[in-house]
Formats: C-alpha cells, structure tokens, sequence
C-alpha cells in the first residue's frame, strides 16, 4: 500500500460517520459474507444491535425503502447543501444570475 493512501484505507476500515459505519457493516455481512460477531467488533457494535440492524435492513429493501447511508437526510449535512443558495462565483461559472 502507498503511504498516502494509509488514510484512505483507514476510512473504509475504522469509519467515524455513524451512516458509514452503517453501510460498511451491511456491505461486510451481505456482500462480504462475514459473520456478525466479526463485523460487531470491528465496527463497534453489539451483536445484538448489529442483528437488529440487519433484520431492518433486509425489510427496507423488501419494501423498496433501504435506508439512505452515508449521509443523515435530516442533518445539516445533505439537505442544507441542497436548499443553500450557490455562491456567486459558482453561480458566474455556471451562467446563473
């Protein structure tokens, strides 16, 4: 691995998001195949939680609402950046007045 990329490969491995961690943990169980007790520990969940969490998942999916990772809709993270009016200069580039 290249020294720069450590960083980078933490990220995947030691996510700090809550919504990351989330999506790390499904995709380990589902498409990695790994047990539970594994991922729980890794991720820092109780098994338990991590059973529960599976469980919802798979009845988000069967109802084609899965559960949107990687961003909470009702923070200030995705919504507000989506309803924030562009910056001038951005909106010079993109011809808007």
């Amino acid at each position: 691995m290249d020294k720069d990329d450590k960083r980078c490969y933490q990220f995947f491995l030691k996510p700090t998001q809550t919504y990351h961690r989330q999506y790390e943990a499904m995709r380990a169980f589902f498409v990695e195949k790994r047990r539970v007790q594994e991922i729980a520990q890794q991720f820092g969940y109780q098994e338990s939680s991590l059973r529960s969490m599976i469980c919802r998942f798979r009845a988000e999916v069967e109802n084609n609402a899965p559960n949107p990772f990687l961003f909470n809709p009702n923070s200030d993270g995705l919504q507000s950046r989506l309803t924030r009016p562009r910056p001038k200069r951005l909106k010079s580039l993109t011809g808007e007045r």
